[in-house]
C-alpha cells in the first residue's frame, strides 16, 4: 500500500510591521499554521518587533534586508506610504508578498507595487478580510447573474474615536482609504464594475459614496469610522426585478477568515497560482479610491 504523500513544510513568512494590527491579526494567523510560520518580524522600532515576535518564538530582523534574507515570503502589516516602498523591494528580491489595503498612499505607488509584482512574476494577495469569509462567497455567487438595478451599503465602525487603532494614517486618510476598499471591492463585483463615483462629505467623519457601474446600475455607500456603535457595521442590499440580496455581518464570526487566507496564500506561493484577490486587485480598487478622491464635493 502506498503512503499519502506528505504535506509541504510551513511556509515561513517573515512579518514587516509590529503594530495593532501587526500584533493582534497578522502574526497571529501566520504563527497558527499549519500551512505558514512565523519566522521573523522587522519593524521601525526593534521593541516592538520584540513584542511581537515573543510569544511565537520568531526571530527579530534587524533590517528589511535581513527580513527578506530570513523569509520565503513577506507579509505586510504598515501604513501604505511605507508598504509600497517595501513591497518593490520585495517583489524585486523575488519574495511573495501579502499586502494589506490600500495598495499604497496614491495611485501612482500602488501602480509601482503592481508593476514591480507582475515584472518579477512573484505571487501576491490582498488581506481583504471579508473576501475569505464563506457568508462573502456566498453573496458573491448569489449576487452572480442578478440584474441588479440599484444598491445600498454602508461600512460603519467607532474606531477612529480612540484606541490603538486610531493609528496616524487612519486618522488622517480617514474612512474612505481604510474601509472604502471593502465596499468598492464588493459593490464592483456584486453590482458589476464600477464606471464613476462621486463622493460628498469628510473622511475623517462620515463620507457618501455614489457609483455609477458599467451596466447602468447605481450604487451608494455609506462609510464613516467615528461614529458609536455597539458594533461595527457591514451591510450591502442589492434591488432589482428579482428579490433583493443582503449581505450582512452583523452575525459572522470574522475569525473564520483567518484559516481561509493563511491556508489560500501559502497555496498560491507553492503552487506560483495567485488567486484573483492579489496586486492587480488592489490596483484596481486604488483606481476606485483616487476616482472617489477626485470626484468630490466637501
Amino acid at each position: 500500500m502506498g503512503s499519502a504523500e506528505a504535506p509541504p513544510p510551513p511556509l515561513r513568512v517573515g512579518l514587516a510591521g509590529a503594530g495593532p494590527w501587526a500584533r493582534t491579526m497578522h502574526a497571529r494567523m501566520l504563527a497558527a499554521g499549519p500551512e505558514t510560520v512565523l519566522t521573523a518580524v522587522w519593524a521601525r522600532r526593534s521593541e516592538a518587533a520584540r513584542e511581537t515576535a515573543a510569544p511565537y518564538g520568531a526571530a527579530v530582523a534587524a533590517s528589511f534586508d535581513e527580513l527578506l534574507d530570513r523569509s520565503e515570503a513577506i507579509a505586510f502589516a504598515v501604513p501604505p506610504a511605507v508598504q509600497a516602498d517595501l513591497a518593490v523591494r520585495a517583489a524585486r528580491a523575488g519574495k511573495p508578498v501579502l499586502l494589506e489595503k490600500p495598495l499604497g498612499a496614491d495611485l501612482a505607488s500602488a501602480r509601482r507595487v503592481a508593476e514591480a509584482v507582475a515584472e518579477h512574476g512573484v505571487v501576491s494577495q490582498l488581506v481583504l478580510t471579508k473576501r475569505y469569509h464563506p457568508a462573502t462567497r456566498a453573496f458573491l455567487r448569489q449576487a452572480q447573474g442578478a440584474e441588479v438595478s440599484g444598491a445600498r451599503s454602508c461600512y460603519l465602525h467607532g474606531g477612529f474615536l480612540g484606541g490603538e487603532f486610531a493609528t496616524p494614517w487612519r486618522l488622517a486618510q480617514g474612512a474612505l482609504y481604510d474601509l472604502g476598499p471593502h465596499l468598492l471591492d464588493l459593490l464592483d463585483l456584486a453590482v458589476g464594475p464600477i464606471a464613476a463615483i462621486r463622493s460628498t462629505g469628510d473622511s475623517t467623519r462620515w463620507i457618501e459614496l455614489t457609483c455609477e457601474h458599467a451596466d447602468g446600475a447605481v450604487s451608494q455607500a455609506s462609510l464613516s469610522g467615528a461614529v458609536r456603535l455597539s458594533r461595527a457595521r457591514t451591510r450591502i442590499e442589492l434591488y432589482g426585478p428579482g428579490e433583493e440580496i443582503v449581505y450582512d455581518t452583523a452575525e459572522l464570526d470574522h475569525e473564520e477568515c483567518w484559516p481561509v487566507l493563511r491556508r489560500e496564500f501559502a497555496q498560491a506561493v507553492r503552487t506560483g497560482v495567485a488567486s484573483p484577490i492579489d496586486a492587480a486587485r488592489g490596483l484596481r480598487l486604488q483606481e476606485l479610491l483616487d476616482m472617489a478622491a477626485s470626484c468630490h464635493t466637501p
